[in-house]
């Protein structure tokens, strides 16, 4: 790569997280393939490329050594409708947690309690689970691999009211047993791990950086701006339309140049971005990002807006879809839609921006990144980021341990390394 002109790479994908219009992800329990191809015409409409789609674990696994085999069947056919409109799946299966609910399998809970994450036998039938449906959808060309879970980080830590603890090095022979697991079902995909942003932001979190940019085949990254980001800058502020752009940006601190960034999450959380403004958010965020070399995608959440007719659920989550629950177009929808055309005339990707300029990150040890609230909102890294972006400074990021190494530098484009105190002061 030359250094001073960053190549343009593959075409980024552009889609969606796939929230079922009719029942949400209750669908199962009702599977109506008609539906389900209906909400996958209204985003192919919008001109996007893939979806990510999830497998509630409780109604495909629901006792450790029973695998439905009807529910893999059904998830095929998701798979197939898909493809019929030239949209490309990706598959989440421990479901976990989805927007504010739990979906634990029984054989986990209460009277079975066990740890999901260290228990030898739950570990084994993950695995086999995992494994199953990989090879399921191994031979569909519309495939394009596994992700663990959604967030299943937030299982084993605070703030969770019934944590499943484990240690830093537990939660990596985890990944790399069901990553493991994947490949074997499905080998020669993209198989990947995702977690909600305790894993860059809170000190002593299990699951770390490291995992994250360096376990899998993609480093895959959840930006929401309710994490205080918008709270502290404004629904315009630099540190908020930004925030994509620097979560890709911090989790290549840890990684080796050329390992593809995944915004696997990112959307527009109501009313800290209020309707008449999602648009404007959702194009400002998509094209920061954008400029981010090594970008594999971004995928929306979500496709569809929760039925008022389902209780209990945060009220955020009730707008965040580019469509409507009667499938209309919604203004971010159109957004969306018509930066997927400009990525379509541009070849599938802009030029990424040079970043010779990089902020230096002190965290303690890389590989479990004790110090990392300064990464966090209100931190200094943080804000030292953010003030860099206000001022129009596409800044990359840089480990304290590579810091002095010229090599690494020189691969990414680094002339000028800055402390994040020179920036915001002391």
């Amino acid at each position: 790569m030359n250094a001073s002109s960053p190549q343009p790479g593959p075409p980024v994908r552009l889609g969606a997280n796939y929230t079922p219009s009719a029942g949400w992800f209750h669908h199962w329990l009702d599977f109506e393939i008609d539906d389900i191809r209906r909400d996958f015409d209204s985003l192919a409409a919008l001109g996007l490329d893939h979806v990510r789609v999830f497998a509630l674990w409780p109604l495909f696994q629901p006792n450790r050594t029973l695998i439905r085999g009807r529910a893999v069947e059904q998830l095929g056919s998701v798979v197939d409708a898909a493809g019929e409109r030239g949209l490309d799946v990706a598959v989440d299966a421990l479901q976990g947690h989805l927007s504010s609910f739990d979906f634990v399998p029984s054989w986990l809970t209460t009277w079975h309690r066990r740890n999901m994450f260290t228990d030898t036998d739950v570990v084994e039938a993950e695995a086999r689970y995992i494994e199953t449906l990989a090879a399921s959808l191994a031979d569909r060309e519309n495939f394009i691999g596994m992700t663990l879970g959604n967030e299943v980080n937030q299982f084993s830590d605070r703030p969770h009211p019934d944590p499943d603890t484990c240690t830093h090095e537990q939660a990596g022979r985890w990944l790399e047993r069901l990553l493991a697991a994947c490949a074997r079902g499905a080998p020669g995909r993209l198989h990947t791990h995702s977690e909600y942003d305790a894993v860059w932001f809170q000190g002593g979190h299990p699951f770390t950086p490291a995992h994250a940019a360096r376990v899998g085949d993609a480093t895959t990254v959840h930006s929401w701006v309710f994490n205080g980001t918008a709270q502290r800058h404004g629904r315009s502020g630099a540190a908020t339309v930004h925030h994509a752009e620097y979560l890709i940006e911090l989790s290549r601190a840890w990684a080796e140049p050329g390992r593809p960034v995944w915004v696997q999450e990112v959307g527009a959380p109501a009313p800290l971005i209020g309707a008449e403004h999602a648009a404007e958010f959702t194009t400002a965020t998509i094209d920061n990002a954008l400029t981010c070399e090594d970008l594999y995608g971004i995928t929306w959440w979500c496709s569809h807006d929760v039925s008022r007719s389902l209780a209990d659920f945060p009220e955020l989550e009730y707008s965040l879809g580019l469509l409507t629950a009667d499938r209309a177009v919604k203004p971010q929808g159109r957004a969306v839609a018509e930066v997927a055309a400009r990525l379509r005339a541009a070849g599938g990707r802009p030029g990424p921006v040079r970043r010779p300029t990089a902020l230096l990150l002190d965290v303690g040890d890389a590989e479990t990144a004790p110090g990392r609230t300064t990464c966090a909102p209100g931190g200094v890294f943080f804000e030292a980021w953010a003030r860099l972006a206000g001022a129009g400074v596409r800044a990359s990021v840089v480990l304290a341990d590579r810091a002095a190494d010229r090599t690494h530098l020189a691969a990414r484009g680094v002339s000028e390394v800055l402390d994040p105190y020179d920036v915001v002061g002391p």
